[in-house]
C-alpha cells in the first residue's frame, strides 16, 4: 500500500471539497483493530486522529480481507458522536494476491444540507422516510456496542424473548461483521446474551456447514 500517495490523495480531496470533507486511510495489513488509522485529513469532522480505531466497514474488511466478493461501499450515511450526519464512501485497496490491505474512507458532513432540505420539504409538504445513519465509533468498545445493538435489531426482539435460533442468528451476524476480532468481545457478548463461552462458540459454528 502506497501510504505516501494516499496521504497526497487525501489532502487533494479535502482541499477540493473543503472543511466539511474528511478522508481517512486505514492500514489493515496486520491484525490490530484498535489502531488502524494511519492517515487522516480534516479529522475534526468525525473527531478522530491518526492511531484511531476501526469503523464498522473496516472491521468487516479485516474479517473478510481474503474475500474477493467484498465490494466497495459508496454513498451510505454515518453519524458522529455529536449527531452530525455524514455521507460516506469506502474503497478497499488490495494487494497483488487480491487481499485487502488498506481502506480509504471519504466522509462529507451533510448536516446543514439536510436541515435545508427539511426546511424546503416542509414548505412543499413533501414527506419522505429518512435513512438512519450508522454511528462512527470513537473506539472499538463503542463499535462492539453498536454491533450488538444491530444484532438485536435484526432479530427484532429483546434478548429476554429470544429463542436459541434467534440468538444463533444474532451471533452469526456479529461473527460476519467481525465483532469477535475485538479484544475480549467473547466475554461481553456471552454476558449480554446470557450464554456461556462454550455456547457462544457453538453458536458461531452452528451455520458454517
Amino acid at each position: 500500500m502506497d501510504l505516501e500517495f494516499l496521504q497526497r490523495l487525501a489532502k487533494a480531496i479535502t482541499s477540493e471539497f473543503g472543511e466539511s470533507s474528511e478522508v481517512v486511510v486505514h492500514d489493515i495489513s496486520g491484525d490490530d483493530t484498535e489502531h488502524t488509522i494511519v492517515a487522516i485529513e480534516n479529522g475534526h469532522v468525525s473527531h478522530r486522529q491518526a492511531g484511531g480505531s476501526a469503523s464498522r466497514v473496516v472491521l468487516e474488511a479485516i474479517q473478510r480481507k481474503h474475500d474477493p466478493t467484498l465490494m466497495d461501499e459508496l454513498g451510505y450515511l454515518t453519524k458522529t458522536r455529536d449527531g452530525r450526519v455524514l455521507k460516506s464512501s469506502t474503497v478497499y485497496m488490495r494487494d497483488g494476491e487480491g487481499s485487502i490491505e488498506g481502506v480509504l474512507s471519504i466522509n462529507y458532513d451533510i448536516t446543514e444540507l439536510l436541515m435545508a432540505e427539511r426546511a424546503i420539504s416542509s414548505v412543499l409538504h413533501h414527506n419522505s422516510e429518512p435513512t438512519m445513519p450508522e454511528r462512527i465509533p470513537q473506539n472499538v468498545n463503542d463499535l462492539l456496542d453498536d454491533l450488538i445493538e444491530q444484532s438485536v435489531a435484526i432479530v427484532g426482539k429483546p434478548v429476554a424473548m429470544m429463542t436459541k435460533e434467534d440468538k444463533i442468528s444474532a451471533i452469526q451476524f456479529l461473527y460476519q461483521a467481525g465483532a469477535f476480532l475485538v479484544t475480549k468481545s467473547g466475554d461481553k457478548v456471552s454476558k449480554y446474551f446470557g450464554i456461556s463461552k462454550y455456547t457462544l462458540y457453538s453458536y458461531i459454528d452452528a451455520k458454517k456447514d
